[in-house]
């Protein structure tokens, strides 16, 4: 049988498989693509296939390890960055699934329409009684709204058709919190509703201000230009520096608390932190000012709130009116007694029954005095409770704002804006600022600024101005001996002046009245021996004096329309003064307002009438002491350890005896400049060594070092 010769195509050939050749067997030589023709055609060049992926798809096979790893490491990458994110609340991508108008929620856009489901208060439905309609209607709207915001979150998760066990859980538990927080801060609403008084000068007589505008022209400065007042060289800077904090505000009226809270915010912010504020009410006109600060305002006190403050470094109350905030946050993490810091600015024993239950859920308990810090102790130790740390004491201070207007040293000073210049401009707003009130050179203005309620003082202070006006009847010897507070309120720190006596008086038949050599006090440089339990000899203690003449007491009181004002006292205060005409022209009244330092460089002596367990700190005594103003004040709470008497101020006591005190204490001052100037100038002093800002963050640099988790 013939041998047949194969065609075998040559190693060297580089177009590829050629045709098939047949074999008598029938077999067919091997395709290009398998593994006996590659080692049949196999070279020193080997040959390239058309399929690109082989030896890709074959090496990943062989190292499936090397392969994990780097999916591990991508994931454990993506889960830290996220979050990251979601930690420093940064969600502008939306990568968080529609949560960033929870974590945000910032009220930077007021005009914003938010839907918002209205909670009726128990203290509402106390206060008025409403008719059925009222009730029907009421209840129409709540239910109208409440669908509203229903279809607004059913748009949000429309991507979802079915909740899972997870987030009917989540949804039960946001509704069992939504009724807690019922009883927490619901009343805003209807005191939004109540009935205001209108600001008009038919209504109050004669209405100034606020004079913002004339203070940017005057001063050629306005707090919108500043760019922060943080000292980046201090301890309190570079310990705060991205850090994170939420505030937790009892409310946005421009009284105390708010007022220091906001001045907080707005130095941690310009420090480098990231600040979150949660107002607990709404009531009060402080949101446009943290929007112009650009802090960040979070709208629900409830579960946002609390998710945010799970992620701060550290949360501070500002109130004891935020207890039951937190007692609802203790209770939602392990961690809430450990990141609580609770300055406390109130004084009086109600808000004391309040707060207790939470204070060992708190850190650190802070007070603004030492008699608040004193009473706070006595009231733990009467109940038993037992605090966790040692109480910190934090006084308020003086804003730069106001320092810089006042021509006190402070980060705002620059070469252009000296202290010695401010001082100046100062002189050239209180001039204008008078004309506009229709005040002369020879006018004593004596102001008030605080929310109008009895506990303020302020009928009393009008009273005090009617029996200087009318002619207030001379303190007889027998309420000096009830009292024995007329001698210590006009003479006392006289000694350092004078010289005690015990020889008898011709002013006085009492064996037992001291007799004081009185100082070389007035311009004509006369000594006088007055009794101090005769009338005669106080009368005679008054008749020496500098007064002009025409000189006359002004009354400037404020805040009108502050949403802390007591509408029925207000009520009281104006049927008082039209019942003095008098006195009604005497008075005047001024707005609610933040830009306060043309009112102090217009005032010549400020009036601190706090009754009952007196003020906690008074943040206005400081600011009145700063622009070169004396203070009469109450002696009482935390207005004795700032004002010393006949040093920086002159004190009374509480009361309508204090009244007759404080007309006296007027009508000294009206009648004595010099002593005005003399006063004034220790307290400015006093402000500059205790109160400025620097002091105050020193101390609360070491409440947040011992507070803060350390990362």
């Amino acid at each position: 049988m013939d041998e047949l010769n194969i065609v075998r195509p040559s190693p060297l050939r580089l177009n590829g498989p050629g045709p098939v050749k047949s074999t008598l067997s029938g077999r067919s030589t091997p395709r290009g693509g398998s593994p006996s023709f590659r080692r049949l055609n196999s070279g020193r060049t080997p040959r390239r296939d058309g399929k690109s992926g082989a030896f890709s798809s074959q090496w990943f096979r062989s190292n499936r390890i090397v392969l994990w790893l780097l999916l591990i490491t991508l994931w454990a990458y993506g889960g830290f960055y996220v979050q990251s994110r979601w930690a420093h609340g940064d969600n502008k991508e939306g990568i968080f699934g529609g949560s960033e108008g929870d974590v945000a929620n910032v009220t930077s856009q007021p005009e914003e329409k938010v839907q918002r489901i209205l909670v009726a208060s128990e203290d509402s439905l106390t206060i008025k009684a409403p008719s059925n309609k009222t009730l029907s209607n009421a209840m129409d709207l709540d239910v109208v709204l409440a669908k509203q915001h229903n279809s607004v979150v059913s748009d949000k998760g429309a991507s979802s058709k079915k909740k899972s066990k997870k987030s009917t859980r989540a949804s039960r538990r946001k509704t069992r919190g939504k009724k807690k927080v019922v009883a927490e801060v619901k009343n805003d609403d209807i005191e939004v509703e109540e009935e205001e008084i209108p600001k008009r000068n038919s209504t109050y007589g004669l209405l100034v201000g606020p004079f913002g505008s004339i203070e940017d022209k005057i001063l050629e400065w306005s707090p919108e230009k500043r760019s922060g007042t943080c000292d980046r060289k201090s301890q309190f800077a570079r310990l705060v520096w991205s850090r994170k904090f939420v505030l937790i505000l009892h409310e946005l009226s421009m009284t105390g608390a708010p007022l220091a809270m906001l001045e907080l915010a707005t130095e941690l912010l310009s420090c480098g932190a990231t600040v979150y504020v949660v107002p607990l009410s709404k009531r009060g006109g402080l949101m446009s000012e943290l929007s112009r600060r650009k802090i960040k305002v979070l709208e629900d006190k409830s579960d946002i709130s609390f998710k945010t403050a799970m992620k701060a470094d550290l949360v501070i109350a500002g109130s004891a009116v935020c207890a039951s905030w937190i007692e609802q946050y203790a209770a939602r993490t392990v961690l809430g007694s450990s990141q609580i810091t609770w300055w406390i600015m109130e004084n009086r024993r109600e808000y004391f029954d309040r707060a207790k239950l939470a204070f060992n859920r708190v850190k650190k308990l802070i007070f603004l005095s030492e008699s608040q810090s004193k009473r706070w102790l006595a009231w733990c130790e009467e109940e038993h409770i037992k605090l966790k740390t040692q109480p910190a004491l934090v006084p308020l201070s003086l804003s730069d704002e106001l320092a810089f207007v006042a021509g006190i040293p402070c980060s705002l000073s620059t070469p252009l804006f000296s202290p010695e210049k401010m001082l100046e401009k100062r002189q050239l707003l209180r001039n204008f600022v008078r004309r506009e009130m229709g005040l002369t050179d020879n006018d004593m203005l004596v102001m008030s600024l605080s929310s109008i309620n009895p506990g303020k003082g302020q009928f009393l202070l009008l009273e005090s101005t009617r029996l200087l006006i009318e002619g207030a009847p001379p303190l007889n010897g027998s309420a000096v001996k009830r009292q024995d507070y007329h001698k210590r309120t006009l003479l006392r720190n006289w000694k350092q002046f004078g010289e005690w006596k015990n020889e008898s008086s011709t002013l006085s038949n009492n064996p037992n009245t001291e007799v004081l050599q009185l100082p070389q006090l007035f311009s004509k440089g006369i000594n006088y021996k007055a009794g101090i339990g005769n009338d005669r000899g106080t009368r005679k203690l008054f008749a020496l004096t500098e007064r002009k003449q025409g000189e006359k007491l002004k009354v400037l009181i404020g805040s009108v329309g502050s949403k802390s004002n007591k509408v029925p006292y207000v009520k009281a205060l104006l049927n008082f003064l039209n019942q003095h005409s008098n006195l009604s022209n005497t008075v005047l009244w001024t707005p609610s307002t933040t830009r306060v330092a043309a009112l102090y460089a217009a005032a010549d002596a400020y009036v601190m009438n706090s009754q009952g367990l007196g003020e906690t700190f008074g943040r206005v005594t400081i600011e009145a002491m700063a622009f070169g103003l004396p203070v009469l004040g109450t002696e009482a709470g935390g207005t004795k350890e700032i004002v010393e008497h006949n040093v920086t101020g002159l004190l009374h006591s509480l009361g309508r005896p204090g009244a007759q005190v404080l007309a006296h204490n007027l009508r000294y001052l009206l009648n004595n400049p010099s002593e005005r100037q003399r006063l004034g100038s220790n307290a400015r002093k006093k402000v500059k060594n205790m109160y400025l800002k620097k002091h105050m963050y020193k101390r609360f640099g070491q409440v947040l070092y011992d507070c803060m988790r350390i990362k």
